[in-house]
């Protein structure tokens, strides 16, 4: 499954809509939601069965913490993305349409509204969606914060569901790219496997 995990993070371009029966896709103030992996998806991630994405939501920008790796940045209103590896002190400029992979459903799905649930203790209502061959269920608040998804392709499904929720302001700081870090890049344009950089990653 490309949609709605982490091949992704973190998506998810649309503005809250009036117009159109769809999610709001952006949060409407500063949330800090931790998720449990869920499905196939869980096998892929190995040790990392959890992850934690922040949103600065007046700059339209999300952080997905991935434990033990590094985390990603998707800055939705300049359109770019990037990925931190920590440990190795590297940084991968990520295209924003993978970026947009390792979240949910996009503005360009089509959405049906199915009924509402409570996740992590909010009400959210739920939607099926179909993005482009990917096919699957959010479950989305009426502040634009995904608290459950899932659905798959090619064989493969798995999701992501909240464990917890935390709204409060978030470190700009935090959203920044960060400064001495060695420029990482993948050969030949490959796909970055969810949660660690690619085989073969070169460095410049």
């Amino acid at each position: 499954m490309r949609r709605p995990l982490l091949a992704a993070l973190l998506s998810l371009c649309a503005l809250p809509a009036l117009a159109q029966d769809r999610p709001a896709l952006y949060p409407t103030r500063d949330v800090a939601v931790t998720y449990r992996i869920t499905g196939s998806q869980a096998r892929q991630a190995g040790p990392m069965q959890s992850l934690t994405i922040a949103w600065l939501a007046a700059a339209q920008t999300m952080r997905m913490d991935m434990a033990g790796i590094g985390y990603m940045i998707a800055d939705h209103r300049n359109q770019r993305g990037f990925m931190v590896v920590e440990q190795a002190r590297m940084i991968m400029d990520v295209p924003m349409q993978q970026a947009l992979q390792q979240y949910g459903p996009t503005e360009s799905a089509t959405y049906r509204r199915t009924g509402t649930d409570t996740v992590a203790g909010i009400a959210c209502t739920v939607w099926s969606f179909e993005d482009r061959g990917n096919n699957g269920t959010a479950c989305v608040t009426n502040e634009g914060v995904m608290l459950r998804a899932q659905g798959g392709s090619q064989g493969q499904s798995g999701g992501m569901e909240a464990t917890q929720v935390a709204f409060g302001a978030q470190d700009p700081a935090r959203f920044a790219r960060p400064q001495g870090y060695q420029s990482m890049q993948v050969p030949g344009g490959g796909q970055m496997p969810m949660g660690r950089p690619p085989a073969g990653a070169v460095t410049k």
